[in-house]
Order: structure tokens, then C-alpha cells, then sequence
């Protein structure tokens, strides 16, 4: 179940927070199901992602003209759009 059941459980939570009601999970197919490490691994795994953008966006915000720094690393291709 590769996490599935307390990924489920997790986002129920935040659904019973946010709407103010409770929601019942007792007939769920992932209902007792341990699957906690798997969860946590994947949990993991997303907070480490690097995306090598960022990186680039990162260093260029240190820079002192980082706007251009930026353009140079995302090109504003509007003007190749033709404009109907």
C-alpha cells in the first residue's frame, strides 16, 4: 500500500479540521492498515526533493542585479506569441 493508508488517515485529519465535522473511516479498504513507514519514507523522500531550478533561482537572488539575473534563467517568451 506504499503508504497509502495513513497518507489517507493524514489527509482526513485535515479534512475533519478544516470542514468541522467528523468523518468516519471505519469502512475504508485502508482502515487498520499499517503502512506508516511506508508513509514516512515517502513523506521523506518529498521533503528532500531537489528540483536543479531552484538552485539556479537561489544563486541568482543572492546576486546584486538578481532581476536580470533571473530573466536570464526564465525567459520571458511572450513577445514570440502572436496576439490575436
Amino acid at each position: 500500500m506504499d503508504g497509502y493508508a495513513q497518507g489517507y488517515a493524514e489527509c482526513t485529519r485535515h479534512v475533519v479540521e478544516a470542514i468541522k465535522t467528523n468523518w468516519d473511516t471505519n469502512k475504508s479498504a485502508t482502515h487498520g492498515v499499517d503502512t506508516a513507514a511506508a508513509h514516512a519514507a515517502t513523506k521523506a523522500e518529498y521533503n528532500n526533493l531537489r528540483i536543479p531550478m531552484m538552485d539556479l533561482v537561489t544563486v541568482a537572488l543572492q546576486s546584486d542585479d538578481f532581476v536580470a539575473q533571473l530573466k536570464d534563467i526564465l525567459p520571458d517568451d511572450s513577445d514570440d506569441e502572436d496576439v490575436e
